[in-house]
């Protein structure tokens, strides 16, 4: 299954926010451990059950990318990308 990508207007201004060793690694390993396999990740509960969360840390921080599988479309959509904290409250905001 080969899927596109697509990001939300706000992930670029996500990514400017972190540092550049890390926004090397999320360009470079984690967008594409999503495209490999975009199902592995869970789904999140309640209203974003339709979003899923891929983790990963460095340096004892933990991130998270939020992205959504848009299948008929074969589409990779990704919301949002930040620090575990507070994560999931400004993804509610965003979505």
């Amino acid at each position: 299954m080969d899927y596109a990508e697509e990001f939300h207007p706000k992930f670029r201004t996500d990514l400017k926010k972190l540092d550049k060793s890390i926004i090397k690694e999320i360009r470079d390993i984690h967008l594409n451990n999503i495209l490999k396999n975009p199902y592995f990740n869970p789904s999140l509960k309640g209203k974003l059950s339709h979003i899923r969360s891929y983790h990963f840390s460095k340096n004892k921080t933990a991130y998270r990318i939020a992205y959504e599988i848009k299948e008929q479309d074969k589409i990779i959509f990704h919301y949002m990308v930040a620090k575990r904290e507070n994560f999931y409250k400004k993804l509610d905001k965003r979505v």
